[in-house]
Formats: structure tokens, C-alpha cells, sequence
């Protein structure tokens, strides 16, 4: 047996990780569910929305499947899921953007996965507030070392990129794409702009594409990226950007296969992995027995391919693509008209997708 933790998340978490869980075992991976908690909900009794316990059982188990968080606020937490991957060191953020029948989308036929760095650019966290006396002393030393000078009432974040964390994470992607019988890689960056960032990022990932010959790659501005993906997204397979362009260029995917009801995701570690889907916790629907799983339960594809439990990833994932193409047993927001009265909830759609996967 392998022993996966499965954090059960807050508002509608809790419904989506059992629908998920459920979904998951019909396969017969041998998975062993080891229940942890985190968020709002957990808050009040332990005191803090991360427990201790919850991390420790990331590491010793090296997996996890993640439902929803709401961060609360006022806690010191910038994020519990930022948190989470820095604690583990989980540097690439796996997001696949796929078509499936019966989704409603003005595209079809895409098939796209967005391999984001995790722990560098924008999004390191290293930011000076406006007016303090650090970000004051660190203004006057870069107004004496560069001709452009910073207003004085300026809040600065700081943006490193490094030869190292490069490297990691366009290797990521080439050996996904090797491993996924994927055809090419194409670098996104902002490298006629900022020289010594971006331009770090795109000369590295022109050296790492060196050691994969058997796999085609390309690099492009990340404004003209985002125009390619909207008039002929079929040109592309894999993308690998810097943690910014990376979150945004994720959502512009997601919403051309559907939204974020079918976009799973992945936060992936030398040492563990975390799959979670990208949506938020959407408290107003808690306990409803309402929302679509769908996204956590194609993150639990994502879970059995990392396990490599191929066949059994396979059948998952068909199961759920049948279903949606059918129609007949999806939550509200998979029905042409929201309002339909035969649709299901959470739980009977996960019964349909189980009944599907037993043949």
C-alpha cells in the first residue's frame, strides 16, 4: 500500500476530497488515505490554519492530494498554499489544460500543460513597503547606482531569477514532455525587456533544451504568448514560464478548455508532491452537495501518474470525460442551463463516475 495524505481542505473541500477519495479507489491503486486538516475550520481547535501534524504527514508520506483552503485572514499566513510548497520545496506547478467533451468552451480540441516555477520571480516574497526605513536606505543606494532613479514614495518587490532554479524547472518540463510523449517545449519570458531576469531565464532554458534533441523547442514574448494561445492555441503542447506569467497564463488556459472546474493541478518537489485543484474553497457552498469535483478528481490523475500508476490514471480519467460527454449525471454548471433541474450533486456525479470505471 502507499500512503497518500489527503488534506480535507474548508468550505466545499471536505465534499470534493470524499467525492475525490471515492473516485480514486475505484481504480484499485492501493492507495492508503491518511486524513489531514488545514484552514478555517481547523483554525479555532489547533489554533493556527496549518497544523503542525499536516505538514509532518506531507513529508513522511511524499504525497498528498490537497483540497480547497480559505486562508484566513489576520493569521500571519500570506497564503497556506504559498506556505505549503516554500516548506516543502515544491519548485514546479503542474497545470494541464485539457478539452473534454460536453464542456461548454468556444474552443475544442486543446490539449496544453502550463509547467509554472514555484518559488522564484515576483512571487518570492521579497518586498520593501512604502515608506519604512529599509525600503528609504534601499531606494538611495539604487538611486546612486543607476541612472534611472525610484520615487521616493515607492514600494519595491523584488524579482530574482537564478541559473539554479532555472534549470530545475525547464528540465521539469522537458522530462514531462519526454515521459508524456509530448512533442514540444516552448519557454515564455520577457527577455527584450528585463535583460538580466528574463534574459537569465531564456539563455539557460536555450542550454537545458541542448540535452533534449528528441524534443522540439521554441520561446516566446509573453504578450505575444498570450495572442497565440487565443487564435491558434493548437501549435503549443508544453509551456514553461516564471512563477508570474506562469499563474496568469494558467487561468487564460484553464478558460479555453472551460474554466477552472476542469483544471487540474500539481505542485511537484525532488522530495514530494501536492495535488490540489485550482479553484478556490467557495464557502458559500458548503455542505450543499452542490459543486463539481471534477477538478480535484483530474488532479487525482495527476496523483495516479506521479504514483506511476498509469493504467489506473487511464481509466480515471476516461471515466470522467465519459461522464461529462454524456451530460446526464454533471453538477448544475455542466448543464447548458444553470438552472436545469436534473442535475446532480457532488456525490452522484461521483457515483457515475465510479459506475463508469466497474464497467
Amino acid at each position: 500500500m502507499i500512503n497518500v495524505t489527503l488534506i480535507t481542505g474548508d468550505g466545499i473541500g471536505p465534499q470534493i476530497a470524499e467525492a475525490t477519495r471515492r473516485c480514486v479507489d475505484a481504480t484499485n491503486p492501493g492507495i492508503n488515505w491518511e486524513l489531514a486538516q488545514a484552514g478555517v475550520d481547523i483554525m479555532e481547535k489547533a489554533g493556527t490554519p496549518l497544523p503542525k501534524e499536516t505538514i509532518d504527514s506531507v513529508r513522511k508520506n511524499g504525497v498528498a492530494l490537497k483540497a480547497p483552503i480559505t486562508t484566513p485572514v489576520g493569521t500571519g499566513f500570506r497564503s497556506i498554499n504559498v506556505f505549503l510548497r516554500q516548506q516543502l520545496e515544491l519548485y514546479a506547478c503542474l497545470r494541464p489544460c485539457k478539452s473534454y467533451k460536453g464542456v461548454r468552451s468556444r474552443y475544442s480540441d486543446i490539449d496544453l500543460v502550463v509547467v509554472r516555477e514555484n518559488t522564484e520571480d515576483l512571487y518570492a516574497g521579497i518586498e520593501f513597503e512604502k515608506g519604512k526605513d529599509d525600503t528609504t536606505e534601499l531606494i538611495n543606494w539604487l538611486n546612486k547606482h543607476n541612472e534611472r532613479k525610484i520615487r521616493d514614495d515607492s514600494g519595491i518587490s523584488i524579482k530574482p531569477i537564478s541559473v539554479a532554479g532555472t534549470q530545475k524547472i525547464v528540465r521539469f518540463a522537458f522530462e514531462y514532455a519526454r515521459k508524456q510523449k509530448r512533442k514540444k517545449v516552448t519557454s515564455v519570458h520577457k527577455a527584450n525587456i528585463m535583460k538580466f531576469s528574463d534574459g537569465l531565464w531564456l539563455d539557460v532554458s536555450r542550454e537545458v533544451a541542448k540535452e533534449y534533441p528528441d524534443i522540439e523547442f521554441e520561446d516566446r514574448i509573453v504578450d505575444n504568448m498570450c495572442m497565440q494561445l487565443i487564435q491558434k492555441p493548437e501549435l503549443y503542447d508544453v509551456l514553461v514560464l516564471p512563477n508570474l506569467y506562469g499563474d496568469i497564463l494558467s487561468d487564460l488556459c484553464a478558460g479555453l478548455v472551460g474554466g477552472l472546474g476542469v483544471a487540474p493541478g500539481a505542485n511537484i518537489g525532488d522530495k514530494g508532491a501536492i495535488f490540489e485543484a485550482t479553484h478556490g474553497s467557495a464557502p458559500k457552498y458548503a455542505g450543499q452537495n452542490k459543486v463539481n469535483p471534477c477538478a480535484l478528481i483530474l488532479s487525482g490523475v495527476l496523483l495516479l501518474q506521479y504514483l506511476d500508476k498509469q493504467e489506473e490514471a487511464k481509466m480515471l480519467e476516461q471515466a470522467v470525460a465519459d461522464v461529462i460527454a454524456e451530460g446526464k449525471y454533471v453538477t448544475y454548471d455542466m448543464k447548458p442551463d444553470r438552472n436545469d433541474p436534473t442535475a446532480v450533486g457532488t456525490s452522484e456525479m461521483a457515483d457515475a463516475i465510479i459506475e463508469k470505471i466497474k464497467g
